[in-house]
């Protein structure tokens, strides 16, 4: 990969790549929810990804940093990406897949009012008016009042709160730590998040429950099918190495390059909800997801970080 450096079509491979990646977990993470609870399903998805992300650690070597000073940070920010994917995987499992992709993507808007008011930085006039833009796509989505609103659409929306949050912490951090470093924590506070979360909610069965997000998460734990768990265990090694693509991805080229190419879940959400569920947007959520896309791709494209001196 050495020879890729400071490459932009690279780095766009790369993006697009584990951002596949990731949407084939969504896919088998929706697939299997209606059969087994959340906990179970990151439990061994986490048990997977430890020694893969421990790998990488070494091969960073960045080991003996995992627990250098700062690291009660890197916990904490686990603990608020834990709750982030857990709403997220929550929602996939009531909502369609293309409408929880979506409403994930108000990240960015929420990522540039919380730099105001955490990090001091000044946002223009225009991006200020992409943001209230976004947010309009956002609540179009979600349809409050209407017969259609459903409560797991606000999962996705803070989902992409909490991820606006751990970005943050991310930045505060600054280079202290290694993306590798990062991502040992995260998997770490998955792993122990879920057991925590299955002991919480104890064996009975929440058979019920109708609700298909509450069910996915109350159900009780069961005895996989050898197939099942080979793909849940796939979700670990998925996990690792979309990781690393989208590490290096973002090392290789520059971020004003390659995110935008982010929003590329969204065709991966509306391919796999057609294709395996027949879901597919009405009128008024193709407005939605546009509205979001287009705010957030402003967004990207008009941050000063990324702007030439």
């Amino acid at each position: 990969m050495i020879a890729l450096t400071r490459s932009p079509l690279a780095g766009i491979l790369f993006l697009v790549a584990g951002i596949a990646m990731f949407a084939v977990q969504d896919l088998i993470i929706k697939q299997l929810s209606a059969t087994y609870p959340l906990s179970q399903a990151m439990v061994i998805r986490s048990l997977v990804a430890m020694p893969l992300i421990y790998g990488l650690v070494l091969a960073s070597g960045d080991a003996r940093r995992i627990f250098a000073p700062g690291w009660g940070w890197l916990v904490l920010r686990g603990v608020i990406l834990f709750l982030c994917y857990a709403a997220y995987y929550v929602a996939m499992a009531a909502l369609p897949l293309a409408t929880t992709v979506a409403l994930y993507f108000s990240a960015p808007l929420m990522i540039v009012a919380l730099s105001v008011m955490v990090l001091g930085d000044r946002v223009s006039l225009p991006r200020w008016a992409a943001v209230a833009v976004g947010f309009g796509g956002v609540l179009l989505m979600l349809r409050p009042g209407s017969a259609l609103f459903d409560w797991a659409a606000v999962l996705p929306v803070l989902s992409g709160l909490c991820y606006a949050v751990s970005m943050v912490l991310a930045r505060l951090q600054g280079s202290r730590h290694s993306a590798a470093v990062l991502a040992f924590h995260g998997n770490l506070v998955f792993l122990v998040g879920a057991v925590a979360l299955a002991t919480l909610l104890g064996p009975e069965s929440a058979g019920s429950v109708t609700h298909a997000g509450l069910a996915f998460l109350t159900r009780a734990w069961v005895m996989p099918l050898w197939q099942d768990l080979a793909l849940l265990g796939f979700c670990g090694v998925i996990a690792a190495m979309g990781l690393t693509l989208l590490n290096e991805a973002y090392r290789i080229a520059p971020s004003a390059t390659v995110a935008p190419f982010e929003y590329t879940a969204l065709l991966w959400g509306v391919i796999y909800g057609w294709a395996f569920w027949g879901d597919w947007p009405d009128a008024i959520g193709w407005a939605g997801i546009c509205i979001i896309v287009g705010a957030g791709l402003f967004l990207l494209l008009r941050d000063p970080a990324t702007q030439p001196a």
